[in-house]
C-alpha cells in the first residue's frame, strides 16, 4: 500500500525540509515509496515532506524525465514567466494558474550520492519549482496573486 499524501493544513507541509546526510538502503526504501506513492496518486512529482518525511528529497516523473533529486538546490531561474494551470497531490481537484520561471535548473544528488543537475523549460521547469518549494515549506499556493489568490483562499475556506 502507497504511502499516505499529506493534505494541506498539515503542518509538515509547512515546515523545510532536512538536508540527508546518509546515502543507505534508508533512502532508497523512501525513494521507492514517494514513487509508489506518486503514481498511484497519477502525480507527476511528489517531496518527501508530502508523504509526512522531513528529508530534503524530491521525486519526479515528468515529460520522460524520471528523476530523484536530494538536498536540490534551484537555480538559472529565467527572468520570463509562464502562466499555466498548476495543482498539487496535496491539494486533490483545485488547479489555477501560477506563474512560474519559463526556464529552471536544479543540482543535488541521486539516492546513491551521486551528483545530478537538471534542466529543463515548460512542465518539467514548473515541477522543479513545485517539488523545491516543498522542500522550503511552501505550497504553490504561495505564488498565487491578485484575483486568482483571492478565489483559491476562497475555494478552501469553502471546503474546510
Amino acid at each position: 500500500m502507497p504511502a499516505t499524501i499529506r493534505s494541506l493544513g498539515d503542518p509538515v507541509l509547512r515546515t523545510a525540509a532536512d538536508p540527508v546526510r546518509s546515502f543507505d538502503a534508508d533512502l532508497r526504501r523512501l525513494v521507492a515509496s514517494m514513487f509508489e506513492a506518486m503514481y498511484a496518486a497519477t502525480g507527476v512529482g511528489l517531496a518527501a515532506n508530502q508523504i509526512g518525511v522531513g528529508s530534503s528529497v524530491f521525486v519526479m516523473d515528468c515529460e520522460g524525465i524520471k528523476a530523484v533529486l536530494v538536498n536540490p538546490v534551484l537555480h538559472d531561474l529565467s527572468a520570463a514567466t509562464v502562466e499555466d494551470l498548476e495543482g498539487c497531490l496535496s491539494l486533490p481537484g483545485r488547479q489555477y494558474p501560477t506563474i512560474r520561471a519559463a526556464v529552471a535548473s536544479v543540482t543535488g544528488q541521486d539516492e546513491h550520492g551521486e551528483p545530478v543537475t537538471l534542466s529543463g523549460t515548460g512542465q518539467v521547469a514548473r515541477c522543479l519549482q513545485h517539488e523545491a518549494d516543498h522542500l522550503d515549506g511552501k505550497v504553490y499556493l504561495d505564488r498565487l496573486v491578485g484575483e486568482t489568490r483571492r478565489t483559491a483562499l476562497r475555494d478552501l475556506r469553502a471546503v474546510r
